[in-house]
């Protein structure tokens, strides 16, 4: 009996190996308060969730070009006023349900309805109406000319998804992959999507992302193997994995910017000579040597070197602790003065920078109070109520000029770091910015723009982090895009 036994025991084995599943484990500092892109500011949320689970019409490659995703290609009338978008015909949602034209429709008009409080409504005041011309064709006509409009439909926040569903618990899209559970706390799980419409695609059977806030906590996973990839790699981890024969590391600039942020409705920071005084007291140089280990561009305005239109603007306020002493003085602050700077725990990058910041400015006569608060009071207290004196936060890239500095125009005098400030120049520069068609004339334009900002210290700009991701060796595919999204679509595990 037992010797009948073993060969079929061996079979057993040797079938049960060969089918065993491609699972990857992916470590990520930030766990997100929700999973819908469309309700939620997170950027955690469209670091794990799009080009993975939700998609959209149009997609940005690794080169920073427009490529469609859900639709095969668009056209664009000559007065820059109509888009017609032809769609992929064997696309579904996870649901079952067709993603056609009028599914498409209905997405962006729930975009647009104020009752779903969608994270970035001026997005979409420039859409007069939207048609289901046949099942496969969708076509936008626009109130003016919108040079960011194919932009705008790349970011995580245009996803295309299904009416009707909770989608910040359990979202549905038309990813590679779908939702299986996400358990709080611990982790978030998705599963292939066996109707994807791409052959081969994806190439792992699920995804678990692991909250793990702690670098060392990552690494040690990731060197026991409990992990496959790292997320956000800390700088200070990646300069130590260059000779680790088990690991490899790969980065790259992306468009991301971290910002101190102010609150200008607060005293003393309505005053600009005090916020001139914070511009020449951080040295950006030592904090990309010391919190990013070089991993990292300096920056002077709102936007990152890899956007579309980025002008220089850091020898507006250079380093210069001596001009910051004598502004304060001038303001009537000779003795500096005291303010909290409010950081999110769970983002340790930013905790090492406000460490840092606070150290500098404590040169100047400035003693900040550091506070550290978890992710949803941020969100709520931080950004929605603006509830705050300093924060050091990050913006993910927008694509386009237009979409990334709609937080400086009069769109949004509610915005965190807008309340108690106006530039009614820079405004309408913005406005043209945004219909303005030529190359030439936008980049202009978007220069004088980010001088406006930089000039006005609506924040301090600090640098252009890179993205970094640590992976045990045998994983291909992965890759840095210019937008914060970690793109699995293509990751293979060996």
């Amino acid at each position: 009996m037992i010797r009948r036994l073993l060969p079929m025991m061996v079979l057993l084995t040797v079938s049960l190996w060969n089918g065993l599943p491609a699972e990857l484990t992916v470590a990520v500092s930030t766990e997100p308060p929700g999973l819908d892109p469309t309700t939620n500011a997170a950027a955690a949320i469209k670091l794990l969730l799009q080009h993975n689970l939700y998609e959209g019409l149009v997609q940005v490659d690794e080169g920073g070009d427009f490529q469609g995703q859900l639709a095969r290609s668009w056209e664009v009338s000559t007065d820059g006023l109509v888009y017609t978008f032809y769609l992929r015909e064997d696309v579904r949602f996870h649901n079952g349900t067709p993603c056609d034209a009028d599914a498409v429709r209905r997405s962006f008009l729930r975009a647009m309805d104020p009752a779903t409080r969608h994270v970035r409504p001026e997005y979409y005041r420039g859409i007069a109406d939207i048609e289901a011309v046949d099942p496969w064709t969708v076509r936008f006509r626009l109130h003016t000319p919108d040079a960011s409009f194919v932009a705008l439909l790349a970011l995580g926040e245009s996803v295309v998804v299904p009416t009707g569903t909770d989608l910040a618990r359990r979202p549905v899209g038309t990813g590679p992959f779908r939702f299986v559970d996400w358990l709080p706390g611990y982790h978030l799980r998705l599963a292939r999507n066996a109707d994807y419409y791409l052959p081969g695609v994806p190439k792992l059977d699920a995804v678990t992302f692991r909250f793990l806030p702690d670098p060392a906590a990552q690494l040690a996973a990731l060197r026991a193997g409990d992990v496959d990839l790292v997320a956000e790699v800390a700088p200070e981890i990646a300069v130590t994995l260059a000779d680790d024969a088990m690991l490899q590391v790969i980065s790259g600039p992306q468009d991301l910017v971290q910002i101190l942020a102010i609150n200008k409705a607060r005293a003393p920071f309505s005053d600009l000579r005090v916020r001139q005084a914070l511009a020449h007291a951080v040295d950006r140089d030592q904090l990309i040597a010391l919190v990013s280990f070089g991993f990292a561009s300096p920056i002077g305005s709102h936007l990152a070197p890899t956007a579309p239109y980025y002008a220089d603007m850091t020898w507006v306020y250079p380093y210069d602790p001596a001009r910051a002493r004598e502004l304060l003085a001038e303001a009537g602050y000779p003795n500096g003065f005291t303010a909290t700077l409010t950081l999110p725990a769970n983002y340790v990058f930013h905790v090492r920078t406000g460490e840092l910041i606070a150290a500098q400015l404590r040169e100047v006569g400035v003693t900040l109070d550091l506070k550290l608060v978890d992710w949803g009071t941020w969100l709520d207290r931080v950004f929605g109520q603006a509830d705050y004196d300093l924060t050091v936060i990050g913006h993910p890239g927008r694509l386009d000029p237009a979409l990334m500095l709609t937080g400086y125009g009069e769109d949004r005098p509610d915005y965190y770091f807008r309340r108690g400030w106006e530039n009614h120049e820079l405004a309408e520069l913005l406005r043209l910015g945004a219909c303005t068609p030529n190359p030439a004339v936008r980049r202009s334009i978007y220069t004088v723009a980010q001088y406006l900002i930089a000039r006005e210290v609506v924040n301090v700009f600090l640098q252009a982090p890179h993205q970094i991701l640590a992976m045990r060796r045998g994983i291909t595919g992965a890759k840095v895009l210019p937008i914060y999204v970690l793109d699995l679509r293509d990751v293979a595990k060996g």
